[in-house]
């Protein structure tokens, strides 16, 4: 589920947190580095018991309506479209989500219901929700199409759920977009075969991402002065103290990969190091961290420095 970027952002975090903190502990940050990088699961996995309270929700809502004195004849034989979503149903009913759930003690929309609430009446406005429950019967296709757009216009735009997750865990505001990501794309493939295999995936892609971010991590604190030297004399325009701490944490990072991680292409880190400045620096900061990467790399390849053995990790 994490990519190797994401990794780069947490690492990044995580030595500005180092650096801000009275006390610096690097023992500390790191186990920071590996909860934060974990909280992003936790964030898909609670996603994904929204959609499974949604339909409870409405499910309590038709049984309320069949026990009305005046029903009507609609309320008394109501559409169950929705709440015998084939997908939705597929979600509830694995075992694996249901212990994880549990086991993290993930019971969020028990406690805060009203936000279900909030999102099924979002739903219920839609054009695509009226067209959908007017259906009598759907296959898996249609159920899977709705569940899909259900997703990414009533629950990943909304606002007020937004609000809600900020409020919860900080950390959740970066792996949002990550984490819709890879909703609507396990949504889009899951079936009966493959469902206990896709639906709660792993949260590194391969196995040595838990170690890359915590290499990462060290190298770029314990080598804090070394790497400081390495861009004194490459700033002519710029003072030092004038370069904005995230910039410097960044060009930082970038630097460590070049040295300290040979499976790493020079071009690839370069290309991470800008994607992630432009999210989280200055406007201008993507070329000016890109003039000195650049620029070290020429160095550091006359000086026989770069030891790199080829492409390999991203």
């Amino acid at each position: 589920m994490l990519t190797r970027r994401h990794i780069r952002v947490k690492v990044l975090q995580s030595v500005y947190a180092f650096y801000q903190s009275e006390h610096q502990d690097l023992d500390k940050q790191e186990k920071f580095l590996l909860y934060s990088m974990d909280q992003m699961q936790d964030l898909y996995l609670l996603l994904l018991q929204l959609m499974v309270e949604v339909k409870d929700h409405a499910e309590k809502f038709l049984q309320k309506s069949q026990q009305k004195h005046l029903a009507t004849a609609e309320e008394k034989n109501p559409n169950r479209t929705f709440v015998d979503n084939k997908v939705i149903n597929l979600i509830e009913a694995n075992p694996t989500l249901a212990e994880t759930l549990k086991n993290k003690k993930l019971n969020y929309w028990k406690d805060d219901n009203e936000y279900v609430a909030i999102i099924f009446n979002s739903l219920k406005q839609q054009d695509f929700y009226t067209e959908y429950v007017s259906k009598n019967e759907a296959s898996l296709k249609e159920d899977q199409a709705f569940i899909v757009k259900f997703y990414k216009e009533v629950i990943a735009p909304n606002e007020k759920l937004y609000e809600y997750l900020e409020d919860k865990r900080l950390t959740w505001l970066d792996d949002f977009p990550l984490v819709n990501t890879a909703m609507v794309k396990m949504l889009s493939k899951i079936s009966e075969k493959n469902a206990s295999e896709i639906l709660v995936p792993s949260l590194y892609k391969k196995e040595d991402d838990r170690e890359f971010a915590l290499k990462l991590l060290r190298k770029v604190i314990l080598n804090n002065e070394k790497l400081d030297n390495e861009i004194d004399g490459k700033t002519p325009n710029w003072d030092k103290d004038r370069i904005a701490d995230i910039d410097m944490i960044i060009l930082k990072i970038g630097i460590a990969e070049f040295l300290y991680f040979p499976t790493i292409p020079e071009r690839a880190t370069i290309n991470e190091c800008l994607e992630i400045s432009k999210e989280y620096s200055t406007p201008k900061s993507s070329n000016f961290i890109n003039g000195i990467l650049d620029k070290l790399v020429k160095e550091y390849s006359k000086e026989g420095k770069l030891n790199k053995l080829g492409r390999g990790l991203r």
